[in-house]
């Protein structure tokens, strides 16, 4: 009896887990380049009364023998790194990877992050950096004198200078890693490469498989909200059968209490 109240209990931990990260998508429905997770679950050790195979007398077999389950557990939350739709936004520092890759930026440590987030503006000093102010990889610097900028789909930034000529100032370039869902999420859309996901390469936009870079866009949230909801009734209902579970087994356990008296 007690076997089924730590069963119960455990079922009822893995769906409070599966609900936090439904919540999480949730909550990021509107982020920039959000991708959303999936919680992934694993039945946890058998408690074997009868190993399947056992003799049963000297010329036979158990078929299937008799084995108890314990529950389940966390086995990994997945990141789903699927295309998200494109929304425009007319910002000529706006952009948007049309397939695999992610943009390089530096943190004030000088080490990498990666994002699908876009958005990117102009600090005082004409360095093209993120919303957090970390500078893209490789840096581009806009010209004092610019009155406009042009980015083509295979990253080549020129600018529109004062005096009407058109200037190359850098070029856009794209990491990919052979697992992404190995990449470590650290907040502000940003991901850093670990063991899992594999050291980064780097890439010209539209070429080795990777994506093109599209100006004006944003690409918005992954997350289905219609799939989101079912799942969170589902992993409610789970948890409350699991609850009734622990519910029964006290009942059961009480009533055995009561047959000593």
């Amino acid at each position: 009896m007690e076997r089924s109240l730590w069963t119960a209990a455990a079922g009822m931990a893995a769906q409070q887990t599966n609900m936090d990260v439904v919540a999480n998508n949730l909550a990021n429905v509107n982020t920039t380049g959000f991708k959303r997770s999936r919680a992934e679950f694993q039945d946890l050790l058998y408690q074997t009364l009868n190993a399947p195979g056992t003799a049963s007398s000297s010329s036979t077999n158990l078929p299937t023998g008799i084995q108890v389950g314990l529950g389940t557990r966390t086995a990994a939350i997945k990141r789903i790194f699927e295309q998200g739709t494109f929304k425009p936004t007319d910002n000529p520092l706006d952009l948007v990877i049309e397939g695999t890759g992610f943009f390089s930026v530096i943190r004030p440590d000088g080490t990498q992050a990666y994002t699908r987030d876009g958005s990117f503006s102009i600090d005082e000093n004409g360095n093209v950096v993120n919303a957090l102010g970390y500078q893209l990889d490789p840096p581009i610097t806009v010209p004092q004198d610019a009155k406009g900028i042009t980015i083509g789909r295979d990253g080549t930034v020129t600018a529109r200078l004062s005096d009407e000529t058109v200037s190359q100032i850098g070029n856009i370039e794209l990491s990919y890693f052979i697992n992404p869902a190995g990449l470590q999420s650290v907040g502000n859309n940003l991901f850093v490469y670990t063991v899992a996901s594999g050291n980064p390469l780097q890439g010209t936009p539209g070429q080795d498989g990777l994506g093109e870079v599209s100006q004006g866009f944003l690409e918005t949230s992954n997350v289905n909200i219609v799939t989101e909801l079912v799942d969170m009734i589902s992993a409610q209902r789970a948890y409350e059968l699991n609850s009734r579970s622990i519910r029964a087994a006290d009942d059961m356990l009480k009533q055995l209490a009561q047959l000593v008296r």
